[in-house]
């Protein structure tokens, strides 16, 4: 099985979550379909490409393709955002263009 991204607590949360704002109700294989989106969301790869041990990926697919013309997804989402905790915020250098030879300091004081 490929690595999940939700410990059991987490999971028990997020669930509370969806029941209590009424997003889904309790299917038998919800947190697998969880998985199999946030894994998704997370490597990039194609929905043909997701592992089999997730299951068949029209299923997945058809269920995010539901779940996202409901705008479940963007809820739970901007629900979870809201509540953010910003000893994680950081900012990726990579965004930044420069040319390789290029210092912070004539960055800084150039035209």
């Amino acid at each position: 099985m490929p690595r999940t991204m939700l410990t059991d607590e987490q999971w028990q949360t997020l669930k509370e979550i969806l029941f209590k704002e009424k997003f889904i109700y309790n299917k038998f294989d919800l947190r697998n379909t969880f998985e199999d989106i946030l894994y998704r969301m997370r490597t990039g790869i194609q929905w043909r490409d997701l592992p089999a041990e997730f299951g068949r990926w029209n299923t997945i697919f058809k269920r995010f393709n539901v779940r996202s013309k409901k705008e479940i997804l963007q809820k739970i989402f901007k629900l979870f955002s809201s509540d953010n905790d910003p000893e994680w915020l950081f900012i990726d250098g990579s965004i930044v263009k420069a040319h390789q030879n290029r210092t912070a300091t004539s960055m800084l004081f150039s035209r």
